[in-house]
């Protein structure tokens, strides 16, 4: 089944953009991961790793699955379907991996956070590397994503193929001359 033009547009819309979202908000969380590990300033430091935590709540969680959410809708809406392309299903895994990484990551962005807001805490044992290296592996995974959204990659699933041949058979049922 797919979804009249205009609606079709309006998921597409909202899918870009919230994907477009989640890859901006990783990029300001490297920014910050950065300013964290090279700050000389105790208090700015501290501050990153307080508020990337929230941060991370209020923008990477939710764009994570509402781009998730809306590529199942656009997907489901569309000629392309969920699993009958390799770029689809690739597309789908990448998201599905990266969301579970990330909700898992939130417990050392919580570990981080009461770490920074430990007075008592030397400031080496504050800064962390590991959010620089998250956001650089997630950059990766969501620039992967999207290459593969607009290059949209031959290759067609098993039950991609099945379609495919039973259009064909049609065709040719069609085009044969009756005796």
């Amino acid at each position: 089944m797919t979804m009249p033009p205009r609606l079709r547009k309006l998921a597409l819309i909202v899918h870009v953009t919230s994907s477009v979202g989640w890859l901006g908000a990783v990029a300001a969380f490297l920014a910050l991961a950065v300013i964290g590990l090279t700050s000389k300033d105790p208090a700015t430091v501290r501050g990153v790793y307080l508020v990337m935590e929230p941060a991370a709540w209020y923008t990477l969680v939710p764009l994570s699955f509402a781009a998730l959410l809306t590529g199942v809708v656009q997907s489901l809406g569309t000629p392309w379907g969920l699993i009958r392309h390799y770029w689809v299903l690739f597309k789908l895994l990448i998201n599905v991996v990266a969301t579970v990484v990330l909700l898992i990551y939130m417990g050392t962005f919580r570990s981080m956070a009461h770490m920074a807001a430990d007075p008592d805490a030397e400031l080496s044992s504050v800064r962390n590397f590991s959010p620089v290296l998250h956001s650089v592996l997630a950059l990766v995974v969501l620039l992967l994503a999207m290459v593969l959204a607009v290059y949209k990659p031959r290759g067609v699933t098993g039950l991609g193929q099945r379609p495919q041949r039973e259009g064909r058979s049609a065709a040719a049922a069609v085009s044969v001359p009756q005796v």
